[in-house]
């Protein structure tokens, strides 16, 4: 359709459908983000929130007054100024009640106005009772002093303030959310003193940037103790964009065996966290914890207890992983979206925030000096009448008596204003005889000095600014109170990996000689004397645990890595580990390992060159795997040595050829690698190699504390450390023969 208006015949406008929808559109989307959702920088106020204040200041429930039933208020607001529904203007004065909602809160309810565990549990505003607290005054003080516009209200039968006289920068204390047309605001709750001391020092130095004001301002204060968990340049940075988010962390300390949170994140129900851990621990997710309990009272308003199923489990750990999984620690967005003093809508940083609201402050407290500088004048003028009067009185009264016009006459006579004759006019008899000279020439003196005062005032920048830098501070010292949300530094928490929250039962995992893997329970299983298919036979073994995975090694040198919790059972005869990995054909598999991320192992080939690796190097959650050891022409892999070492104890590799020579050099020897050929640990001629006449049967790692054990078919042969002296030598020497009867072995151990 056509965006020309067209007119009938008879008068009548056609507005083509798309303009007229347009303009719909965008006057409801100007009329909810500046008449509902988004706050006004004067005063931190939505225009219920203003008007529910104004409503209670109109009705007299001062913070001295006494309460009177919430009803009567909602009535009187959406009667007067706020044509919606009863319930939304209800639910907007319960937030300004709630002391866990609001950081400062405006009303002071009595009876049940809902609780941190459930904020909509309120009771019917028939029941409850409320008047404004002592820190509305900070909003509504100075409201009748000609500081503020007037609008009239929707039904122009009176009038409502267009903003409130906020002595502080309200907009940032409280905190305030809200949706809007494309556009929404989450302005998180700040500590008054805080406030107030880095808008006197934006007062004192209009050019101070973000980060002098994060000197005072350290970030949100939320109504809880919970700790602010956010980094301080993450907090500088979001003050200086006006977007960000802030992360806030439950407290917690140790009682005895028990893990106690004492508080919660802003808005948190403590009957939801618990019923979080209850689900995982119903989903045996969390084996590690035994029971919940909810000791919250009066006297302890949060207080939930965690039962570890014993005292090994990791705290720490286990508080990391509840953080991750569950509201005990919450991020909440900041967008400090609000209409400014120019009346648009717009994301403003810190700075600018403090900026705008001194203009405004400025602004408000000069037209409240102009004000009390006219109503001074005033009176002093009808004062001088009065004087006038005084000192004529029998005059004045003969005039009044006979005169038909007496305003007039006593113009004409003492030469006084209208306004003084007026005023003379209107006094009582019983006045006459206050009408003291030295009484008005007091109340003249004082006038005067005050006018001085006032006018001095206004005429000076700089008196200006330390007038309102006194309210300032006098504001911050009547109700301001300290930090309640402290700043903290935490790790990133972590959830626990499927396989930490496994039960860690020891097991022993087995392969065969065609690739048939299996588990059993228990480290003492007899791995040869399990039942094997016709043709097959036992190859490996490894043990572990049940939440640790399993790593083989093939012939080709490549590592694979699969789970052990649900590997079949050494019942049966297990299934092809090909099912689970797929490594090239005709490979058969040379070495197992399991152990934990650091746990380190020895990787080796007979062509007598090795490595020292970390266990979680190894893994690959590729079915093909990775390459881990790489071999020289001919060789072959040997199983890999674990490293097992107290914390600081030396560790000696010892080597072992099939012709009976031993090496024995330190472990620092031998680099620590994810993958490679390593370094040479055992001399052997490359030619005997190749032929297969000579290479390296064994190797193992062992301490000074620990013993090497040489089988040769049934014979064996214990060395204790100290009897290795004779076998120690550099690295990748060939070594010295042992005793007559063991120069044909067949592998070497280690004990103790």
């Amino acid at each position: 359709m056509s965006d020309i208006l067209e007119m009938d015949a008879d008068g009548t406008e056609n507005v083509s459908m798309r303009q007229y929808t347009e303009k719909a559109y965008l006057d409801y989307s100007m009329y909810v983000i500046l008449d509902r959702a988004l706050p006004n920088i004067g005063d931190g106020l939505k225009p219920v929130q203003r008007r529910i204040i104004y409503a209670m200041s109109e009705l007299g429930l001062k913070a001295t007054a006494k309460f009177k039933k919430s009803a009567r208020t909602v009535g009187d607001v959406i009667g007067k100024f706020h044509p919606h529904g009863d319930s939304a203007a209800y639910e907007a004065m319960v937030l300004m009640a709630q002391d866990f909602s609001y950081r400062y809160p405006l009303i002071d309810g009595q009876g049940n106005w809902g609780s941190p565990d459930d904020p909509k549990s309120f009771a019917a505003m028939r029941y409850t009772e409320s008047r404004l607290t002592p820190y509305s005054e900070a909003l509504l003080g100075e409201l009748g002093q000609g500081t503020v516009d007037w609008l009239p209200n929707f039904d122009g039968t009176m009038d409502e303030p267009a903003v409130l006289p906020a002595q502080v920068p309200n907009v940032l204390l409280n905190g305030i959310t809200g949706i809007a047309v494309g556009m929404a605001t989450d302005v998180p709750p700040h500590n008054l003193r805080e406030v107030v001391m880095a808008t006197v020092q934006m007062l004192d130095s209009p050019k101070s940037t973000v980060a002098d004001l994060c000197q005072h301002i350290q970030g949100p204060d939320y109504p809880t103790a919970a700790e602010i968990i956010t980094p301080q340049e993450d907090i500088i940075s979001m003050y200086e964009t006006g977007r960000g988010g802030m992360r806030v962390r439950a407290v917690w300390e140790r009682e005895g065996g028990d893990i106690v949170v004492r508080a919660l994140p802003f808005q948190v129900s403590g009957s939801r966290v618990l019923e979080q851990i209850a689900q995982q621990m119903q989903a045996k997710k969390l084996p590690m914890v035994a029971d919940l309990r909810d000791e919250s009272d009066h006297e302890n308003p949060t207080r939930l207890v965690i039962i570890p199923r014993s005292n090994r489990v990791d705290v720490d750990a286990l508080m990391s992983h509840l953080f991750a999984t569950t509201d005990l620690e919450k991020t909440y967005r900041v967008n400090l979206n609000m209409i400014g003093i120019d009346g648009r809508p717009a994301v403003k940083a810190l700075d600018v925030i403090l900026k705008e609201w001194i203009t405004f402050r400025t602004s408000t407290v000069r037209r409240r000096l102009e004000y009390r500088l006219e109503r001074v004048l005033r009176r002093l003028h009808l004062l001088e009448g009065y004087l006038v009067a005084y000192l004529n009185i029998d005059e004045v009264i003969h005039i009044i008596r006979t005169e038909d016009k007496p305003k007039a006459a006593l113009m004409e006579r003492f030469g006084i204003t209208e306004l003084q004759a007026e005023a003379i006019l209107e006094l009582k008899l019983r006045n006459l005889a206050k009408l003291e000279e030295m009484k008005i020439r007091g109340e003249q003196d004082e006038l005067n000095k005050e006018r001085e005062g006032l006018e001095k005032t206004l005429g000076s920048e700089a008196r200006l600014k330390t007038l309102i830098k006194k309210e300032l501070l006098a504001a911050a010292e009547a109700y301001g109170d300290e930090r309640r949300s402290p700043l903290a530094e935490r790790e990133e928490a972590r959830a626990f990996s499927a396989l930490e929250l496994m039960s860690a039962d020891p097991i022993t995992v087995v392969i065969s000689e065609k690739g048939w893997i299996r588990s059993a329970k228990g480290h003492d299983i007899d791995a040869s004397a399990l039942s094997y298919k016709s043709g097959d036979a036992f190859s490996m073994s490894v043990i572990g645990r049940s939440n640790q995975p399993v790593v083989l090694l093939d012939s080709t040198g490549r590592a694979y890595s699969l789970a052990s919790h649900n590997l079949p059972s050494a019942r049966g005869q297990g299934e092809p580990v090909t099912g689970r990995i797929n490594p090239p054909s005709g490979v058969t598999f040379s070495g197992m390992m399991m152990g934990v991320e650091e746990q380190l192992y020895l990787l080796a080939s007979d062509a007598g060159y090795g490595f020292v690796a970390k266990f979680s190097d190894l893994q690959s959650k590729n079915r093909a795997g990775k390459a881990a050891l790489t071999l020289p022409k001919g060789a072959q892999v040997l199983q890999p040595a674990p490293i097992m070492l107290e914390e600081g104890e030396d560790g000696w590799v010892a080597a072992l050829s099939n012709e009976g020579r031993l090496l024995v050099f330190p472990l620092a020897d031998l680099p620590q690698m994810a993958r490679g050929k390593g370094n040479k640990i055992i001399g052997i001629p490359t030619a005997r190699l190749q032929a297969r006449e000579e290479f390296m049967l064994g190797v193992q790692v062992l301490s000074e504390k620990q013993s090497l054990v040489v089988y040769a078919g049934k014979r064996h042969l214990s060395l204790k450390f100290s009897e290795l002296e004779h076998y120690r030598g550099e690295r990748g020497r060939r070594g010295n023969k042992l005793p007559r009867g063991f120069q044909k072995v067949d592998s070497i151990a280690v004990e103790g």
